[in-house]
């Protein structure tokens, strides 16, 4: 009987110190590969003038990030589900690494750029298989907690990088931001070698890597993203982003008639409530994601704040969201996480809808207010609606599945750039929004936000329309 006893308090220490290793790997890769994405862009004045290169092009270091990070999450999800989820996320965190390494030594923008792409592959890596490894230390009731621990990461890292990079360029250079992220994977990397036990898959030996379909999925996703982010040029981009569409038609037919593809697209037709989990997912990020770049310049052209101050205001809503969004995870562990999401898509048209009504001399609590419904929001929308995503697929497509997910935000944080770009493009034509006055600015914003809140909305919508089988 004292043996059995032993044994068991063994078990439960051993997955205890297994869940803290994951904790902190999944805290550090979250954060760490969203915060590179999107604290470089308060670099790029400082990087062009050192290398001599205009805005537009040091705009593909940050674009060539994150283009590969869409574009290799799928396969490589599906690569961590049929062989190790913990050996291809220690690969591409040492790959990531490297990458910032590269970064720090770079003599010139070409250098800089490859060191980015070498950063996505790492971080596609990493990104396709920490969530799957940490909800895999948890039992399914628990799984909500798990992702709100995940997704509070995320978020923070997208909310928190300009902030932190900000401050990072402005006092030791932007070398220092890949100094910064390398150390921070390298923890992970540490922690999670001797702290994350080898789980061989089950589909190991069964199912191949459908080599095939990945290339096509890969062409599909830079075509129709590279298009999408450089719409503004004209014709050219158009044609790309329409051609990545047929591409992504021509994967769709490929994937349903073979027998292992890298996407199970049938669950899309099959699942109403994976196919619109991850509708809603898309919609999300597509409505909020241009927020923090909307609310810094009005903050700063008509409300008058600097920089530094204008990056404190903001704070106020991933402050909200790193609170909540854990708690939320949680709930959705005893509430259905398809209505809590949907309630949280509610609260984010809220948030955005008070934005259609600011004015030039706005006061700043309502800036703020709207800024926490928002944040309270997407805290309440992001692990549920993962969450629902995750039920709908069985353990061994963990991999697979979150990388959708993790496809789904690109996609919509590129759709709200673009939305931004073509109001600004058909308001102020030939002129930047920087530098377009107060009354132009709140124009601008009021109809931008009119299109993210109708947005909000459609996914309210769309959300309830889910009903899991």
């Amino acid at each position: 009987m004292t043996d059995r006893i032993e044994d068991k308090t063994l078990v439960n220490t051993n997955i205890k110190k297994t869940r803290r290793a994951a904790i902190i790997v999944v805290l550090l890769t979250a954060f760490t590969m969203s915060l590179t994405g999107s604290a470089m862009n308060l670099s790029i004045p400082m990087i062009g003038e050192e290398f001599d290169v205009d805005a537009s092009t040091v705009g593909w270091m940050v674009t060539g990030y994150m283009l590969t990070i869409a574009a290799l999450s799928v396969p490589f999800g599906r690569l961590s589900d049929i062989t190790c989820r913990k050996t291809v996320l220690v690969t591409g965190g040492c790959i990531f690494i490297g990458g910032c390494i590269i970064s720090v030594s770079a003599f010139g923008f070409p250098m800089l750029l490859a060191s980015r792409i070498v950063q996505g592959i790492g971080g596609a890596m990493v990104l396709s298989c920490n969530v799957p490894i940490l909800i895999g230390t948890y039992p399914p009731a628990m799984r909500g907690k798990a992702l709100g621990m995940a997704v509070g990461g995320v978020y923070a890292g997208l909310s928190l990088g300009p902030v932190i990079g900000g401050v990072i360029t402005h006092n030791l250079g932007w070398r220092w931001i890949f100094v910064f992220a390398g150390i921070l994977t390298a923890i992970a990397v540490v922690t999670a070698i001797p702290g994350i036990p080898r789980e061989t898959s089950q589909l190991k030996g069964l199912v191949k890597m459908d080599y095939r379909g990945s290339a096509l999925f890969v062409v599909f996703i830079v075509m129709f993203m590279l298009g999408l982010s450089k719409i503004e040029a004209g014709a050219i981009p158009v044609a790309t982003a329409f051609a990545g569409l047929a591409m992504g038609g021509v994967f769709v037919v490929y994937a349903s008639r073979v027998s292992d593809p890298i996407l199970n697209v049938h669950l899309f037709r099959e699942n109403i409530g994976y196919a619109l989990s991850n509708v809603s997912a898309m919609l999300n990020y597509a409505a909020t994601f241009a927020m923090g770049y909307l609310t810094s310049i009005y903050l700063q052209v008509a409300m008058g704040y600097s920089s530094q101050t204008a990056g404190l205001i903001l704070i106020a809503q991933p402050v909200v969201m790193a609170v909540l969004t854990p708690k939320m995870g949680k709930l959705s562990d005893r509430y259905s996480p398809f209505k809590l999401s949907s309630g949280g898509m509610a609260c984010c048209g809220v948030g955005t809808l008070m934005f259609v009504f600011v004015s030039a001399d706005t006061s700043l609590p309502y800036i703020i207010a709207a800024l926490m419904i928002t944040g309270v929001g997407m805290a309440l929308f992001s692990s549920p609606n993962t969450n629902a995503i995750l039920s709908c697929v069985e353990k061994k497509d963990y991999g697979a599945a979150n990388s959708v997910v993790n496809t789904m935000r690109s996609i919509g944080q590129t759709l709200s750039m673009v939305i931004v770009t073509i109001i600004v493009t058909l308001m102020l034509p030939g002129m930047q929004l920087e530098a377009a006055g107060k009354d132009n600015l709140v124009s601008v914003i009021n109809v931008s936000f009119i299109v993210f809140a109708a947005m909000c909305f459609a996914g309210v919508f769309l959300s309830l329309k889910r009903k899991k089988r």
